[in-house]
């Protein structure tokens, strides 16, 4: 369903009785009206030239009454109180994107330069483009040629994923081949974990008609980007009936990709009975407001009017003139709609509301900031955001208070056992490196200065001299880092290849 068909599918009043005024201004409004009406003069025994002079305003007369500038403000003022709607409130804890799992097709054939630099390296920078216009929405990516891999799970930080993105290679993948359906599987599978529907979009050159039946099949929204020149054709691709969007040089493939698989999440989130309907009637007040301005002036037409509010309805209005939004909207609500559109940074710098304000950090990434905001906010919903922030931070111990605080404050909030529980597992992890982990003093390796977290007594605190660069027997720092192999390419084609085996 369209975003057009889904939104008047959910209109509806909130308070459909107000409606029971319209009829009643329409007959006020009629009564009036009639009264205005010029009786005409009588022609019989009149002059032609005797009945116009007679005759009062009968060139001038106004098409427009006074009384149709207020009908209409009243009818706004009544279908505004109505509390018409089309959206949920969106919920402040919810991602407002759907999960998205992407697969990457990685065969020699994606290494074509038809579509440059290749049709892997374009895809990739597709992939990027599209993890940029999520900002933040839970996205995995999956690998696939004769195997689908698992390159990432879902995750919130495109910054995981990117390192790992620039790693894939053919020469990484262990067999050859083109199973589509097996990186479906793998992408359903990713997607069957999350709270909501979810969308997957494959990344490819071709689709062995074989798989057609199983993308078309799917119980996800599936849409393909097609890495293909234009005027080229795909046996597979064109038998497909989810949507196939072909790449363009600039990102109006990516947003409609990115359009076309929400539109189902949306439809979802319309369902969701535990969000109450938000209710749109404010935006009549302005066009009313605008036309009440001219009641004041004697002798007003409606027909200036509603130029003018015709006018105020198409002039842009210009980032620049802020002052003007103030006039109408509260910097919480300015905060609201730049949330909503995912400008998270923006929403930051608009709310005053703590709460909103440290949650917009939050989901910018600035998780330190959002820490020291909502400390200042004493519910359930500030801690947990504060505990997702520290673990995204990596301060897994403040993590651990945060979640506990959220559960003496709440002890049904959902999601806070669960999360309670994974940082005291990685705070029992790092702790358990600490007492096992080796210096390397004995092969003469070590650090500048190294300290460890030991808060809970546990393991030792070990502060290690850095041998001098050149001393005999030992290695310098370049020659140290020169043994490490940190080529991302390398660790997924052992992954992959002990994933293959299994």
């Amino acid at each position: 369903m369209t975003d057009l068909g889904a939104i008047v599918d959910a209109f509806h009043f909130i308070r459909p009785w107000v409606l029971l005024l319209v009829p009643v201004i329409a007959l006020l409004w009629w009564s009036a009206r009639r009264a205005h009406v010029r009786r005409d003069v009588p022609a019989e025994g009149i002059a032609p030239h005797l009945r116009a002079a007679l005759t009062v305003g009968a060139h001038g007369r106004r098409r427009l009454e006074p009384i149709d500038g207020v009908a209409v403000v009243l009818l706004l003022v009544s279908v505004g109180a109505a509390g018409p709607t089309w959206s949920r409130v969106p919920d402040p804890f919810a991602a407002q994107s759907a999960p998205m799992v992407v697969a990457l097709k990685v065969t020699p054939s994606m290494e074509a330069t038809d579509v440059a630099p290749s049709r892997l390296e374009r895809g990739k920078q597709k992939i990027r483009d599209l993890l940029e216009l999520r900002a933040g929405a839970r996205t995995a990516l999956v690998a696939y040629a004769g195997t689908a891999h698992v390159v990432v799970p879902m995750t919130e930080d495109p910054g995981v994923m990117v390192p790992y993105l620039e790693g894939l290679s053919p020469e990484v993948m262990p067999q050859e081949g083109d199973r589509a359906a097996d990186a479906l599987a793998a992408a359903e599978g990713l997607l069957g974990g999350e709270d909501g529907p979810g969308g997957i979009v494959f990344v490819a050159d071709a689709l062995d008609p074989a798989d057609v039946a199983a993308l078309d099949a799917a119980a996800s929204a599936v849409a393909v980007l097609a890495m293909l020149p234009a005027g080229t054709n795909d046996r597979g691709l064109d038998a497909l009936a989810a949507p196939v969007v072909p790449v363009t040089p600039d990102g109006s493939d990516v947003r409609r990709v990115e359009h076309t698989l929400n539109a189902a999440y949306r439809q979802a989130l319309l369902e969701d009975g535990a969000q109450p309907w938000e209710d749109q009637g404010h935006w009549l007040a302005i066009p009313a407001a605008l036309l009440g301005l001219f009641w004041f002036r004697r002798g007003f037409t409606m027909r200036w009017a509603l130029v003018l509010a015709l006018a105020a309805a198409i002039a842009p209005v210009r980032p620049a003139e802020a002052g003007v939004v103030d006039w109408f909207l509260t910097p919480d609500q300015q905060g609201q709609r730049a949330f909503n559109s995912r400008q998270y940074r923006r929403a930051a710098e608009l709310f005053v509301d703590p709460l909103w304000r440290g949650y917009a950090l939050y989901r910018d990434g600035q998780y330190d900031e959002a820490i020291s905001v909502l400390s200042r906010v004493e519910t359930a919903e500030a801690a947990f955001i504060t505990g997702m922030a520290a673990l995204k931070s990596r301060h897994y111990r403040d993590g651990v208070r945060a979640f506990e605080t959220v559960l003496a404050r709440d002890p049904d909030y959902p999601g806070a056992a669960e999360n309670l529980a994974t940082a005291k597992d990685i705070v029992a992890y790092v702790e358990h490196m600490q007492e096992t982990s080796d210096t390397g003093e004995d092969r003469g390796i070590g650090a500048d200065e190294v300290r460890y977290d030991n808060e809970s007594g546990r393991g030792v605190d070990t502060e290690i001299e850095a041998p001098e660069e050149g001393a005999s027997g030992l290695l310098t720092t370049d020659q140290w880092m020169a043994t490490v192999d940190t080529r991302t390419g390398d660790f997924l084609r052992q992954r992959f290849a002990l994933e293959a085996r299994q």
